[in-house]
């Protein structure tokens, strides 16, 4: 429907998802991005996406599958773009380290944006992948404050432990950027709030952070704005003005957060740090000994 400028350059990714919206760089705006999805599955977008979880456990042998098929050309891999592979239920399933093992195998380069901590379970396998091809990181942290953090995103990783999971990735040699989104208009976009972010994930040793302000597609916007009804009434006339009935702020709106979050991500240093090395084991080698001449018996 329409090509916007994010006002940075990124690397796109021919892709696209069930609600049909192209994505540049696999980057999304929020979890609830995928509620519309449940309904292709006669759920609902409401209770049934916060209850039910759809899993497809043969997922590992379908990716080798197709990265083996002679019409594969080896494209990047985007995870992470519709809904989290790192969500709780991959605690039981255990599926990301098959497809990583799977990717790793095949050499394909891929990246992950995640809410979960749960990737850190699989870094001997990202470091894996990583000597083979290129592997990208991300997670997700629209805002640092605790008690909105427990409104807006409850059953997720806090946002400190997000940026835990950042710096581990880092630190182990895997780059690690932040997608903060959503930043949401008149909770968390003060210029106090917003240092406050970038602050953070500029501590964290973030290698990049872009800003996305809140989308109310369909299925997400009827969530937002229920819970925004039941704790902030003060708000609903402001946002009917911002965003009346669009998916989106106003460009302008969304071009000023991103340019404050690009002047805070310079001034922070975010960006301008060299890549650590991948780090190795620290136990010795084994030592080998000096090759012996053999002799034949006379």
């Amino acid at each position: 429907m329409s090509v916007e400028p994010l006002g940075l350059e990124a690397a796109l990714y021919d892709i696209t998802t069930g609600t049909g919206d192209f994505i540049a760089a696999g980057v999304v705006s929020h979890n609830c991005f995928a509620r519309r999805t449940h309904e292709y599955l006669d759920l609902d977008s409401g209770a049934d996406f916060d209850s039910k979880i759809v899993v497809k456990v043969n997922a590992a042998e379908r990716v080798r599958r197709e990265l083996a098929a002679p019409r594969w050309r080896g494209e990047h891999i985007a995870m992470g773009t519709n809904v989290d592979c790192y969500q709780r239920a991959e605690g039981r399933y255990r599926l990301m380290p098959g497809i990583l093992e799977a990717l790793r195998d095949a050499a394909n380069p891929f990246s992950i944006l995640t809410k979960g901590s749960l990737i850190l379970r699989d870094l001997p396998l990202l470091l894996e992948a990583r000597e083979r091809t290129e592997v990208g990181t991300a997670v997700s942290v629209g805002f640092v404050d605790r008690e909105l953090w427990r409104l807006v995103e409850p059953g997720t990783p806090a946002p400190d432990r997000r940026l835990e999971v950042c710096a581990a990735l880092n630190e182990a040699g895997i780059g690690c950027g932040v997608l903060m989104g959503p930043v949401l208009p008149y909770l968390t976009d003060s210029p106090q709030q917003l240092e406050a972010a970038v602050r953070r994930i500029a501590e964290a040793g973030a290698t990049s952070v872009s800003a996305i302000t809140l989308h109310l597609r369909p299925g997400a916007r009827e969530w937002f704005l229920a819970w925004l009804r039941r704790h902030h009434p003060e708000l609903v006339a402001a946002y009917a003005r911002l965003y009346g009935g669009r998916a989106y702020a106003p460009r302008e709106f969304q071009d000023r957060i991103a340019a404050r979050v690009r002047d805070l991500a310079e001034r922070h240093g975010i960006g301008h740090r060299a890549p650590r090395p991948i780090r190795r084991p620290t136990s010795a080698p084994a030592r080998r000994t000096a090759p012996e001449q053999l002799t034949l018996p006379t």
